[in-house]
């Protein structure tokens, strides 16, 4: 029986350690893990960092899996290796699904005022953006935000602003937790709901999502 092939982009900062709960038949699916690359430079374009993470990526006709900012890297890979399925985790199919607080702050360009030199920045510029009930959930996250290179964070926090994608692709499973405060249900269409699972769900409500995502590839195999 052939398997399939699962790659997995961890959250904005984090690692994939992220993904440590996440279990599926092993029978069936082979995980891969993916971890963020440095920017070549501020300047680097989201679809030129998407065809370097695609680079590793060896079998064909595989699903692209992505939490929250890794979300938006996926959607950006599968517009170059085509995959069979897009899993989203606590993330958006299109830049209409992000909160109305993150474009006044792309429009304002309020987040210069961050200088990212460390995780502490990234959690402050949450805290701007989120409000603290955000912050908060970053804090059970930090243990896995390990991608702390400052280039790194301003191009993911630039990145995340400026996403070009206003239509949903096709081939998405987006699961979403009804109390994400980093990017709330009422933005966000045709999901899967986890009821009171928050943004940081795939460590919380792992089992569940597990279930999902076996479920809904089986259904689409």
């Amino acid at each position: 029986m052939n398997k399939t092939h699962i790659y997995c982009v961890p959250g904005l900062s984090a690692s994939s350690k992220i993904y440590e709960f996440i279990k599926l038949p092993k029978d069936t699916f082979e995980i891969h893990y993916l971890e963020w690359l440095i920017p070549q430079s501020i300047d680097e374009t989201i679809e030129h960092y998407a065809a370097r993470m695609c680079e590793t990526i060896t079998e064909k006709n595989v699903v692209l899996m992505g939490v929250s900012f890794g979300g938006v890297m996926v959607q950006e890979m599968s517009k170059i290796i085509h995959p069979k399925k897009i899993i989203l985790i606590s993330s958006v199919k299109n830049n209409k699904e992000l909160p109305k607080r993150l474009r006044l702050i792309k429009t304002s360009k309020a987040y210069k005022l961050f200088p990212a030199k460390s995780i502490n920045s990234l959690e402050d510029f949450m805290s701007y953006a989120f409000g603290k009930k955000a912050k908060k959930r970053i804090e059970q996250y930090k243990i896995y935000l390990t991608a702390r290179d400052e280039l790194y964070l301003k191009w993911s926090i630039y990145n995340v602003l400026h996403w070009k994608q206003t239509e949903t692709l096709s081939n998405i499973i987006h699961i979403h937790g009804t109390s994400d405060h980093i990017f709330p249900i009422k933005h966000i269409k045709n999901c899967i709901n986890i009821k009171n699972a928050s943004h940081v769900m795939v460590l919380t409500k792992a089992s569940e999502i597990s279930t999902i995502i076996s479920e809904q590839l089986s259904q689409n195999s």
